[in-house]
Protein backbone atom coordinates (compact mmCIF):
# COMPACT_ATOMS: atom_id res chain seq x y z
CA UNK A 1 0.00 0.00 0.00
CA UNK A 2 2.79 2.31 0.94
CA UNK A 3 4.49 1.55 -2.38
CA UNK A 4 1.26 2.35 -4.26
CA UNK A 5 0.86 5.73 -2.54
CA UNK A 6 4.49 6.49 -3.21
CA UNK A 7 3.97 5.83 -6.96
CA UNK A 8 0.84 7.99 -7.09
CA UNK A 9 2.64 10.79 -5.32
CA UNK A 10 5.55 10.50 -7.71
CA UNK A 11 3.24 10.62 -10.74
CA UNK A 12 1.42 13.63 -9.25
CA UNK A 13 4.71 15.45 -8.79
CA UNK A 14 5.73 14.62 -12.35
CA UNK A 15 2.38 15.89 -13.62
CA UNK A 16 2.78 19.14 -11.71
CA UNK A 17 6.29 19.56 -13.06
CA UNK A 18 5.04 18.90 -16.60
CA UNK A 19 2.12 21.37 -16.25
CA UNK A 20 4.44 23.99 -14.76
CA UNK A 21 6.87 23.46 -17.62
CA UNK A 22 4.10 23.87 -20.21
CA UNK A 23 2.77 27.05 -18.59
CA UNK A 24 6.30 28.47 -18.45
CA UNK A 25 6.82 27.67 -22.12
CA UNK A 26 3.53 29.29 -23.06
CA UNK A 27 4.36 32.43 -21.12
CA UNK A 28 7.81 32.59 -22.68
CA UNK A 29 6.33 32.19 -26.16
CA UNK A 30 3.45 34.66 -25.69
CA UNK A 31 5.58 37.85 -25.54
CA UNK A 32 7.11 36.91 -28.86
CA UNK A 33 3.66 36.82 -30.43
CA UNK A 34 2.81 40.18 -28.88
CA UNK A 35 6.03 41.71 -30.17
CA UNK A 36 5.35 40.26 -33.61
CA UNK A 37 1.93 41.87 -33.59
CA UNK A 38 3.45 45.19 -32.60
CA UNK A 39 5.88 44.96 -35.49
CA UNK A 40 3.06 44.41 -37.94
CA UNK A 41 1.25 47.48 -36.63
CA UNK A 42 4.45 49.46 -36.80
CA UNK A 43 4.92 48.51 -40.44
CA UNK A 44 1.36 49.67 -41.18
CA UNK A 45 2.00 52.94 -39.35
CA UNK A 46 5.20 53.44 -41.31
CA UNK A 47 3.21 53.09 -44.52
CA UNK A 48 0.68 55.72 -43.47
CA UNK A 49 3.09 58.69 -43.77
CA UNK A 50 3.57 57.78 -47.43
CA UNK A 51 -0.16 58.05 -47.98
CA UNK A 52 -0.21 61.33 -46.12
CA UNK A 53 2.67 62.67 -48.20
CA UNK A 54 0.94 61.59 -51.39
CA UNK A 55 -2.21 63.43 -50.40
CA UNK A 56 -0.17 66.41 -49.28
CA UNK A 57 1.67 66.55 -52.61
CA UNK A 58 -1.64 66.44 -54.41
CA UNK A 59 -3.10 69.23 -52.32
CA UNK A 60 0.01 71.33 -52.80
CA UNK A 61 -0.59 71.33 -56.53
CA UNK A 62 -2.86 73.76 -58.37
CA UNK A 63 -6.57 73.85 -57.61
CA UNK A 64 -9.16 73.82 -60.40
CA UNK A 65 -12.63 75.34 -60.12
CA UNK A 66 -14.99 74.03 -62.77
CA UNK A 67 -17.41 76.89 -63.43
CA UNK A 68 -20.67 75.75 -65.03
CA UNK A 69 -23.10 78.52 -66.09
CA UNK A 70 -26.55 77.11 -65.48
CA UNK A 71 -30.27 77.69 -65.70
CA UNK A 72 -33.08 75.12 -65.97
CA UNK A 73 -30.85 72.26 -67.15
CA UNK A 74 -31.56 69.74 -64.41
CA UNK A 75 -31.63 66.71 -66.70
CA UNK A 76 -28.24 67.63 -68.13
CA UNK A 77 -26.83 68.29 -64.65
CA UNK A 78 -27.84 64.80 -63.48
CA UNK A 79 -25.66 63.40 -66.28
CA UNK A 80 -22.88 65.99 -66.12
CA UNK A 81 -21.84 65.79 -62.45
CA UNK A 82 -21.26 62.02 -62.14
CA UNK A 83 -19.66 61.89 -65.58
CA UNK A 84 -17.16 64.62 -64.71
CA UNK A 85 -16.32 62.97 -61.39
CA UNK A 86 -15.58 59.67 -63.11
CA UNK A 87 -13.58 61.42 -65.84
CA UNK A 88 -11.52 63.74 -63.62
CA UNK A 89 -10.84 61.29 -60.79
CA UNK A 90 -8.50 59.53 -63.22
CA UNK A 91 -6.34 62.67 -63.40
CA UNK A 92 -3.97 63.82 -60.66
CA UNK A 93 -5.66 67.18 -60.09
CA UNK A 94 -7.54 68.93 -57.32
CA UNK A 95 -10.91 70.12 -58.56
CA UNK A 96 -14.38 71.07 -57.49
CA UNK A 97 -17.53 71.67 -59.55
CA UNK A 98 -19.42 74.94 -59.08
CA UNK A 99 -22.87 75.27 -60.65
CA UNK A 100 -23.51 78.95 -61.36
CA UNK A 101 -27.29 79.00 -61.13
CA UNK A 102 -28.87 82.21 -62.45
CA UNK A 103 -32.09 82.79 -60.49
CA UNK A 104 -33.02 86.37 -61.45
CA UNK A 105 -35.70 87.37 -63.97
CA UNK A 106 -33.30 88.56 -66.66
CA UNK A 107 -32.15 86.69 -69.74
CA UNK A 108 -29.38 84.15 -69.34
CA UNK A 109 -25.91 85.69 -69.18
CA UNK A 110 -23.19 83.03 -69.41
CA UNK A 111 -20.27 85.46 -69.32
CA UNK A 112 -21.43 87.36 -66.26
CA UNK A 113 -22.04 84.10 -64.41
CA UNK A 114 -18.46 83.05 -65.13
CA UNK A 115 -17.23 86.41 -63.84
CA UNK A 116 -19.22 85.91 -60.64
CA UNK A 117 -18.02 82.35 -60.22
CA UNK A 118 -14.41 83.46 -60.62
CA UNK A 119 -14.77 86.22 -58.02
CA UNK A 120 -16.29 83.77 -55.53
CA UNK A 121 -13.61 81.08 -55.87
CA UNK A 122 -10.41 82.94 -56.81
CA UNK A 123 -8.96 82.91 -53.29
CA UNK A 124 -8.98 79.10 -53.11
CA UNK A 125 -8.53 78.15 -56.77
CA UNK A 126 -5.75 79.32 -59.06
CA UNK A 127 -7.33 78.25 -62.36
CA UNK A 128 -10.79 77.73 -63.74
CA UNK A 129 -12.54 75.71 -66.41
CA UNK A 130 -15.30 77.63 -68.19
CA UNK A 131 -17.44 74.57 -68.83
CA UNK A 132 -20.78 74.01 -70.62
CA UNK A 133 -23.11 71.63 -68.77
CA UNK A 134 -24.10 69.84 -71.98
CA UNK A 135 -20.59 68.99 -73.21
CA UNK A 136 -19.02 65.81 -71.81
CA UNK A 137 -15.39 64.85 -72.54
CA UNK A 138 -15.04 61.22 -73.62
CA UNK A 139 -11.35 60.85 -74.48
CA UNK A 140 -9.00 60.37 -71.50
CA UNK A 141 -6.31 62.21 -73.48
CA UNK A 142 -8.11 65.48 -72.70
CA UNK A 143 -6.19 66.82 -69.71
CA UNK A 144 -7.48 69.43 -67.27
CA UNK A 145 -4.00 70.33 -66.01
CA UNK A 146 -2.90 73.81 -64.98
CA UNK A 147 -2.44 76.10 -68.04
CA UNK A 148 0.83 77.80 -67.21
CA UNK A 149 1.57 79.72 -70.40
CA UNK A 150 -1.88 80.66 -71.66
CA UNK A 151 -5.46 79.52 -72.08
CA UNK A 152 -6.04 75.88 -72.96
CA UNK A 153 -9.07 75.21 -75.16
CA UNK A 154 -10.10 71.60 -74.56
CA UNK A 155 -13.09 71.59 -76.92
CA UNK A 156 -11.09 72.76 -79.93
CA UNK A 157 -12.67 73.39 -83.35
CA UNK A 158 -11.09 70.18 -84.61
CA UNK A 159 -12.82 68.16 -81.88
CA UNK A 160 -16.06 69.96 -80.99
CA UNK A 161 -19.15 68.20 -82.41
CA UNK A 162 -20.71 71.43 -83.70
CA UNK A 163 -18.42 74.49 -83.91
CA UNK A 164 -15.37 74.38 -86.17
CA UNK A 165 -14.23 77.96 -86.88
CA UNK A 166 -10.63 78.86 -86.02
CA UNK A 167 -11.36 81.52 -83.37
CA UNK A 168 -13.83 79.40 -81.43
CA UNK A 169 -12.97 79.17 -77.68
CA UNK A 170 -16.33 78.10 -76.28
CA UNK A 171 -17.45 74.86 -74.71
CA UNK A 172 -14.54 74.08 -72.35
CA UNK A 173 -11.72 76.57 -71.79
CA UNK A 174 -9.07 76.47 -69.04
CA UNK A 175 -7.40 79.68 -67.90
CA UNK A 176 -5.32 80.54 -64.86
CA UNK A 177 -6.20 83.22 -62.35
CA UNK A 178 -3.51 85.68 -63.46
CA UNK A 179 -4.53 85.66 -67.11
CA UNK A 180 -8.25 85.92 -66.38
CA UNK A 181 -7.64 89.00 -64.25
CA UNK A 182 -5.29 90.40 -66.90
CA UNK A 183 -8.09 90.52 -69.52
CA UNK A 184 -10.65 91.74 -66.95
CA UNK A 185 -12.68 88.56 -67.30
CA UNK A 186 -15.54 88.44 -69.78
CA UNK A 187 -17.93 91.07 -71.08
CA UNK A 188 -21.17 91.56 -69.11
CA UNK A 189 -23.14 92.79 -72.15
CA UNK A 190 -24.12 89.40 -73.56
CA UNK A 191 -27.66 88.69 -72.40
CA UNK A 192 -29.22 85.81 -74.29
CA UNK A 193 -27.31 83.23 -76.31
CA UNK A 194 -24.10 83.58 -78.29
CA UNK A 195 -21.00 85.66 -79.10
CA UNK A 196 -19.65 86.13 -75.56
CA UNK A 197 -16.88 83.58 -76.13
CA UNK A 198 -15.95 85.23 -79.46
CA UNK A 199 -15.52 88.54 -77.66
CA UNK A 200 -13.40 86.79 -75.04
CA UNK A 201 -11.13 85.43 -77.77
CA UNK A 202 -10.47 89.03 -78.89
CA UNK A 203 -9.56 89.95 -75.30
CA UNK A 204 -7.05 87.10 -75.16
CA UNK A 205 -5.58 88.04 -78.52
CA UNK A 206 -5.17 91.71 -77.61
CA UNK A 207 -3.48 90.73 -74.34
CA UNK A 208 -1.18 88.39 -76.32
CA UNK A 209 -2.29 85.42 -74.26
CA UNK A 210 -1.74 82.30 -76.30
CA UNK A 211 -4.54 79.77 -76.79
CA UNK A 212 -3.36 76.17 -77.11
CA UNK A 213 -5.41 73.08 -77.87
CA UNK A 214 -5.12 69.30 -77.34
CA UNK A 215 -2.59 67.50 -79.49
CA UNK A 216 -2.41 63.89 -80.68
CA UNK A 217 -6.04 63.09 -79.88
CA UNK A 218 -7.01 59.92 -81.72
CA UNK A 219 -10.75 60.68 -81.74
CA UNK A 220 -12.58 63.28 -83.83
CA UNK A 221 -15.70 65.44 -83.94
CA UNK A 222 -18.05 62.49 -83.48
CA UNK A 223 -16.50 60.69 -80.53
CA UNK A 224 -14.29 63.09 -78.52
CA UNK A 225 -17.25 64.68 -76.74
CA UNK A 226 -20.82 63.79 -76.00
CA UNK A 227 -23.16 66.71 -76.66
CA UNK A 228 -26.35 66.21 -74.64
CA UNK A 229 -28.17 69.39 -75.64
CA UNK A 230 -31.65 68.86 -77.08
CA UNK A 231 -32.21 71.89 -79.31
CA UNK A 232 -35.95 71.18 -79.59
CA UNK A 233 -36.51 70.69 -75.86
CA UNK A 234 -34.01 73.39 -74.84
CA UNK A 235 -34.44 76.21 -77.33
CA UNK A 236 -31.73 78.84 -77.21
CA UNK A 237 -32.63 82.45 -76.51
CA UNK A 238 -31.41 84.04 -79.75
CA UNK A 239 -33.78 87.03 -79.79
CA UNK A 240 -32.11 90.38 -80.51
CA UNK A 241 -33.88 93.52 -79.30
CA UNK A 242 -33.06 97.23 -79.06
CA UNK A 243 -29.56 97.73 -80.53
CA UNK A 244 -28.19 94.48 -79.14
CA UNK A 245 -27.09 93.14 -82.50
CA UNK A 246 -24.87 96.13 -83.28
CA UNK A 247 -23.38 96.55 -79.78
CA UNK A 248 -22.49 92.90 -79.23
CA UNK A 249 -20.62 92.67 -82.52
CA UNK A 250 -17.97 95.01 -81.12
CA UNK A 251 -15.16 94.60 -78.61
CA UNK A 252 -16.41 95.60 -75.15
CA UNK A 253 -13.93 97.87 -73.38
CA UNK A 254 -16.32 98.97 -70.64
CA UNK A 255 -17.45 95.92 -68.70
CA UNK A 256 -15.85 92.85 -67.22
CA UNK A 257 -14.66 91.28 -64.01
CA UNK A 258 -14.24 94.64 -62.29
CA UNK A 259 -17.85 95.80 -62.60
CA UNK A 260 -20.11 92.75 -62.81
CA UNK A 261 -23.13 93.48 -60.64
CA UNK A 262 -24.70 90.61 -58.72
CA UNK A 263 -25.88 89.21 -55.42
CA UNK A 264 -24.96 85.75 -54.21
CA UNK A 265 -28.23 84.58 -52.68
CA UNK A 266 -27.09 81.22 -51.36
CA UNK A 267 -24.42 78.53 -51.68
CA UNK A 268 -25.70 74.96 -51.50
CA UNK A 269 -23.47 71.91 -51.20
CA UNK A 270 -24.97 68.85 -52.87
CA UNK A 271 -24.10 65.41 -54.18
CA UNK A 272 -25.28 63.63 -57.33
CA UNK A 273 -24.31 59.96 -57.40
CA UNK A 274 -21.31 60.65 -55.12
CA UNK A 275 -20.24 63.65 -57.21
CA UNK A 276 -19.83 66.61 -54.88
CA UNK A 277 -20.91 69.97 -56.26
CA UNK A 278 -21.54 73.46 -54.94
CA UNK A 279 -24.52 75.36 -56.32
CA UNK A 280 -24.19 79.13 -56.23
CA UNK A 281 -27.60 80.78 -56.55
CA UNK A 282 -26.85 84.08 -58.28
CA UNK A 283 -28.99 87.12 -58.99
CA UNK A 284 -27.48 89.28 -61.72
CA UNK A 285 -28.20 93.00 -61.86
CA UNK A 286 -28.92 94.84 -65.10
CA UNK A 287 -28.27 98.47 -65.93
CA UNK A 288 -30.95 99.01 -68.58
CA UNK A 289 -29.45 102.32 -69.61
CA UNK A 290 -26.44 100.34 -70.84
CA UNK A 291 -27.91 96.96 -71.84
CA UNK A 292 -31.70 97.24 -72.14
CA UNK A 293 -31.71 93.86 -73.91
CA UNK A 294 -31.26 92.05 -70.59
CA UNK A 295 -35.02 91.84 -70.91
CA UNK A 296 -36.74 92.05 -74.27
CA UNK A 297 -40.24 92.21 -72.77
CA UNK A 298 -40.28 96.00 -72.93
CA UNK A 299 -38.98 96.16 -76.51
CA UNK A 300 -41.20 97.39 -79.32
CA UNK A 301 -42.73 94.98 -81.82
CA UNK A 302 -40.27 96.18 -84.45
CA UNK A 303 -37.35 95.50 -82.11
CA UNK A 304 -38.58 92.00 -81.36
CA UNK A 305 -38.51 91.16 -85.04
CA UNK A 306 -34.73 91.61 -85.02
CA UNK A 307 -34.12 87.91 -84.60
CA UNK A 308 -30.90 86.26 -85.67
CA UNK A 309 -31.35 84.65 -89.09
CA UNK A 310 -29.26 81.70 -87.93
CA UNK A 311 -32.15 80.41 -85.75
Amino acid sequence: MEIFLRNVKFKYILSCIFVTFMITCFISIAPMSIEECKCNKLEENEAEPHLIQKVARKHNKHNLAILVPYRDRFEELLIFAPHMKKFLDKQEINYHIFILNQIDRYRFNRASLINVGFLEVKDQYDYVAMHDVDLLPMNDGLKYSYPEKGAFHISSPELHPKYHYATFVGGILLINRRHFVQVNGMSNKYWGWGLEDDEFYVRLKEAKINVTRPMNISTGVHDTFRHIHDRLHRKRDTVKCFDQREVTRKRDRETGLNNVSYKLEKAVHASIENASITILNISLMCDKSSTPWCSCDSATTVDKKLVDKKT
